[in-house]
Order: C-alpha cells, then structure tokens, then sequence
C-alpha cells in the first residue's frame, strides 16, 4: 500500500513501481486516492528508498556478470513483473501462505507470472535458507544478489543470524541488501512514531521481535565472514535520492544494510 501511494502522491516517484496500484486493487486505489496517500510520510519514504536502493545495487552487480537474484521475504515484490529481466534468474523466497496469497493477487490483477521467476516456499523460522534454494534450480557456485527488505524487524535473533550466516557463505562476489529496525534516537516524536508503528503490527499478528545497533550490526557481519559491510544511514540515503525536491519527501528513520562476501 505504501508503495502503491508513493505512485500517486510523490512526483516524481524515487521508486517507479507501476504495478504497485495494480496488485492491491481497485478498491485499495480508490480508497488511496480519496486519502491523498497514506499519512505515514517518512515511512513511505522509507518503503520507496529501500526498494530503489536494492534495485540501484542490482543493476551494478549485473554489470559485473552476476545472473541470480534472490528476494527474502519477497512479499508483494514487483520486480520479476516489471522488468522480465533477460538473463537474470530470479528466486521469490516468503512464507508459504504469504507466496499463494501474492499469486492469488497476481492473478486477480491479469498479471502473468513471467518464465525467469522461481517461487521457493520457506519459513525462515523453521528451514535454512540453503535448504530452501536447494530445492531450485539456484546455482551455490556462482555469486548471487540478495534482498532482504521489510523482514528481519519481524525475525528473532537466532532467525537472522542464521540466514546471514547462511549468505555469507555464498560464492565470492556475491551481494546482500537489507533493512533492519535501528533503536531509536533521541527525539521523543521519533519514540512515539516508533512506538505506534509498533503498536499497529503487533495488532495485525506482525509484531517488533528484534533490533539492530549498527555498529555491533558491521561487527556480526563482519565476524559471520562478509569480506565487507556498510550502513546506508538516513543522512546518506536522502543525499544520494531526496536533494531538491519540490515536496520535501525524505527519510526521518530507517537504515540499510550493504555487504559483500
């Protein structure tokens, strides 16, 4: 939904999704429409930022030959739908339930599941990462590209380390993108923002389970064997995609994970 409002409301969009409207329906457009978007600007933002940021990185990782792109926790990702990337594998990972519900949705859209997508099942809580790819076509000796967008907030501990872990060892050159809920600073509005946020999934069954301090973050990344890490933080991120715009649209929150094995 926020991706489907950053359509409508941001011009010029910083992440062109034009399937987004498509996927959450007519009803769900209609009532965007008469909302003027959704009233959580940062966090649209912050939804627009990751997907483009993701994107960006991939786009340089496919110049340098890689050929798999893997998305964790795929969700209602658009990507395989609207690029039908020649020469580009990709592997939609999500929860059972959550991957038939998508295509269901697909489905209801008109939208065609293109030939270079791969559907694998997997509950990271119950199932390694590798397992689940070794039940595709997914290639271990050849570099892949991972996004993990939108997911770890919602994993234990022990869930993320083991799929980081499990990334880590993928073949040399090989990409992982991610976000990752932060504590929060300082500011009391930004207490209370994350507060409601949490307030508001864990009413939906979704709630908080862990956070992430960015430097001890570059630490496990470092010590689990990634040859390099990075945090794209609020300040780096709304340089390089929200300077001069019109609207004022930037981030208030929200950081990105960058590593490489």
């Amino acid at each position: 939904m926020l991706r489907a409002a950053h359509q409508l409301v941001d011009v010029p969009p910083v992440f062109a999704d034009p399937l987004a409207l498509r996927v959450v329906g007519a009803a769900a457009e209609e009532e965007l429409r008469a909302r003027g978007g959704l009233e959580s600007v940062g966090l649209r933002a912050f939804v627009a930022v990751r997907s483009r940021f993701a994107e960006d990185r991939l786009a340089d990782a496919r110049t340098r030959g890689i050929d798999q792109y893997v998305v964790l926790g795929a969700g209602l990702d658009t990507f395989a739908f609207r690029t039908r990337p020649r020469g580009l594998r990709v592997f939609e990972v999500d929860h059972p339930a959550t991957q038939a519900w998508k295509r269901e949705m697909l489905s209801a859209a008109g939208i065609a599941e293109p030939k270079e997508l791969v559907f694998t099942p997997l509950d990271f809580e119950q199932e390694t990462l590798r397992k689940g790819l070794s039940r595709t076509s997914f290639d271990f000796t050849r570099p892949a590209f991972f996004a993990w967008l939108g997911v770890t907030p919602y994993l234990t501990p022990q869930a993320i380390a083991a799929a980081l872990t499990e990334i880590a060892k993928s073949a040399a050159g090989s990409e992982l993108v991610f976000d990752f809920a932060a504590p929060p600073g300082n500011s009391p509005k930004e207490r209370m923002a994350r507060e409601a946020l949490s307030q508001r999934v864990a009413a939906l069954g979704e709630p908080f389970r862990t956070v992430l301090e960015p430097a001890a973050l570059l630490v496990q990344l470092r010590d689990l064997g990634f040859c390099r890490a990075e945090i794209e933080d609020c300040a780096r991120l709304n340089a390089r995609y929200f300077a001069d715009r019109a609207d004022g649209l930037r981030l208030r929150a929200g950081q990105l994970a960058h590593a490489w094995t």
